[in-house]
């Protein structure tokens, strides 16, 4: 390529920076968090590197995910909807058209898509998406999962509707105003979807742990990456997504054992915690 070429801006260059303005300018962006995991990007596929945690709780979080959608689809064939949603129920994630909101580097999108889902993962950070495509291109992934530079609620203004499932996890305590985001992801759902909701609550114990001993004393997470105040307690997230017009399903908690460095799920939901909730079918 001749030096002029590769030095002066494409089309496609100056939309990309028209489009980065455009989200960075967005309301419910916060441009600080976006550069925060763009700079960590290289180490989205390092077991050891900063996102070791959540290569190390996606196997719990994965088999939470299925399990309800398993039965979130068993619900609607007891409300009625029998016609293949019994076969349906049965194949979790397999044919789902899924839906992953903030998926950074595609750990979780990745781990769906291998389980037989149709997935997209969106993201605001453009080094995360060039990490997820890289290592989803090497795992021959690319008929399967696609990714997008798009804020979810643009998304869900021309495709409302046009998921199974959603999932947005570990983000909605990065975002000035999350509850945009759980309205979205119920706009984006098929009546009978399942959106599967992660995050942080908020209380002395949460900081202790979640800040002090994740970010401070064990450094399991890089310092700074949590922020108290942006912290959700379950009544607030259930509010919103009862608000939006979610029915309640399912609620658990992450734990870790600092000791035997074991993770499991269980119902004390005083740290980490994720919720499943459903869209109706009417």
């Amino acid at each position: 390529m001749s030096s002029a070429l590769s030095s002066s801006p494409t089309s496609s260059d100056t939309t990309k920076k028209r489009f980065d303005d455009t989200v960075t300018n967005t309301i419910n962006v916060d441009p600080s968090e976006v550069e925060k995991f763009n700079n960590l990007a290289s180490e989205w596929w390092s077991n050891t590197g900063a996102f070791a945690t959540l290569h190390e709780i996606n196997p719990l979080r994965l088999n939470w995910i299925e399990e309800n959608v398993k039965r979130g689809y068993q619900n609607d064939a007891n409300n009625g909807n029998k016609t293949g949603a019994i076969k349906t129920a049965e194949q979790g994630l397999a044919d789902k058209k899924v839906l992953d909101v903030g998926c950074g580097g595609g750990i979780l999108s990745e781990s769906m898509a291998r389980r037989g889902a149709d997935v997209t993962g969106i993201d605001l950070g453009t080094e995360n998406l060039k990490a997820a495509t890289v290592h989803a291109s090497q795992g021959g992934l690319e008929n399967t999962l696609r990714y997008q530079h798009i804020p979810v609620e643009e998304l869900a203004k021309t495709h409302a509707g046009q998921f199974d499932v959603v999932t947005c996890m570990e983000m909605l305590e990065h975002v000035p105003d999350p509850s945009s985001i759980v309205q979205a992801c119920y706009e984006l759902l098929a009546p009978g979807g399942v959106c599967v909701l992660s995050t942080i609550n908020r209380n002395p114990k949460s900081y202790l742990f979640a800040i002090v001993g994740a970010e401070y004393v064990l450094r399991l997470l890089d310092r700074g990456t949590h922020d108290y105040a942006k912290f959700i307690t379950p009544a607030e997230l259930d509010k919103m997504a009862i608000n939006t017009g979610f029915a309640r399903q399912d609620i658990i908690g992450l734990h870790y054992n600092p000791l035997t460095k074991r993770y499991w799920l269980a119902q004390n939901v005083d740290v980490n915690y994720m919720i499943a909730v459903q869209k109706p079918l009417g």
